[in-house]
């Protein structure tokens, strides 16, 4: 009887949080259609420039589900610029391939499909010439028996604007988790840290002093924001001199983007704590405000999500620290490469502010 009564009394419990109830059924919801249209997005076809290609070949790639485009250098501006995939350059009998390997699953595809169709065009074109010449000796000496081995495809020579042969797919990967477990968890204790704040009185009796909001909210900010620039500076430097983490460009860059998303995770875990009345309720945020964060940091390629989903990926803290981080880290870039990202995540980082300053207001009393 006395278990009946204690789940009688939590059922009861459940069905009076409304919210609890609400977000248990649909935030799963919500993450399998993310991940539904994520995983069901059209593949995006590669771009390849071609220096001096046969028309022939030009054709056979496009057959191979390339767009190809007619360059006039192989530089990495044109390879940026015209954001292409890779460039295929003939001069006489060498070829180059360079692929930008932006995306190491992508650029190994694009490699394979350029292999085969040059292969299969060197093979049509050599099983040709075997005929013409075989007949032109049989035509001269009948009845001599004529042997001729083939000849291999040529070699080409492959050379990458990012990373190398042997880049995959986590070199990619691993800036974007190093950023994501910084916003997770300075999102997470700063949440419940500041929601113990109230739940235990102590933010009922700071407003009833003459302290204003917003010196409440630096205040905070800055307490909780010490801690934050200390875990960041331990997690970044753990994973580039521990794990040995891919790091082509400034470690100090990589400290500046961890340190920014830091403070827009912070300033995010300080709001949504005002709307929540336990650690269980401020747990039933992460589903809702930082899970679907990973799926637009740059996991997925941007280009092959639907219209709507990219619309709401640019609307993501994540999806601009990601492409900051895979762009130092990664790509090598400089600070100055990257200073949109920054300033669109110190912009997260001020809306959030002035939101905490006005949701503080209905705890204030007096």
């Amino acid at each position: 009887m006395s278990i009946l009564a204690l789940v009688k009394r939590i059922f009861h419990q459940m069905l009076r949080d409304k919210r609890a109830l609400a977000l248990m059924m649909v935030a799963p919801l919500l993450v399998l259609t993310l991940l539904n249209y994520l995983l069901a997005g059209n593949a995006v076809d590669p771009r390849l420039g071609v220096i001096d290609a046969d028309d022939k070949l030009v054709e056979r790639l496009k057959d191979n589900d390339i767009i190809v485009l007619q360059v006039e250098e192989n530089t990495k501006d044109i390879l940026l610029d015209r954001d292409l995939d890779g460039i295929l350059e003939f001069a006489g009998e060498e070829i180059s391939l360079t692929l930008t390997n932006d995306q190491p699953n992508a650029a190994k595809a694009l490699q394979v499909k350029v292999q085969q169709a040059i292969a299969a065009e060197k093979a049509k074109e050599q099983a040709t010439n075997l005929s013409t010449f075989m007949e032109t000796i049989q035509s001269k000496l009948p009845g001599v028996p004529v042997k001729m081995e083939q000849v291999n495809a040529p070699e080409i020579n492959t050379s990458y604007l990012y990373g190398n042969q042997d880049t995959i797919f986590f070199d990619q990967l691993s800036p974007i988790l190093v950023g994501f477990f910084v916003f997770f968890f300075v999102f997470l204790i700063s949440g419940i840290a500041l929601l113990r704040e109230r739940t235990t009185g102590t933010l009922e009796r700071l407003l009833a002093t003459p302290i204003l909001r917003r010196e409440i909210v630096f205040g905070y900010l800055m307490g909780y924001g010490l801690f934050a620039v200390i875990q960041t500076i331990i997690v970044v430097t753990y994973a580039i001199k521990v794990l040995d983490i891919t790091l082509v460009g400034s470690f100090w860059n990589v400290v500046i983007i961890n340190l920014t998303l830091a403070l827009v995770a912070l300033s995010l875990g300080i709001l949504l704590s005002a709307f929540a009345n336990s650690e269980f309720q401020m747990m039933q945020f992460i589903p809702i405000a930082i899970i679907p964060q990973v799926f637009f940091a740059g996991i997925f390629p941007f280009e092959s999500m639907a219209g709507w989903m990219q619309v709401l990926a640019k609307c993501m803290p994540m999806y601009y620290g990601g492409s900051a981080l895979v762009g130092v880290m990664y790509k090598g870039l400089g600070l100055s490469d990257i200073r949109n990202d920054l300033f669109v995540l110190l912009g997260f980082a001020l809306v959030f502010i002035v939101l905490n300053i006005v949701a503080l207001k209905k705890y204030r009393k007096i």
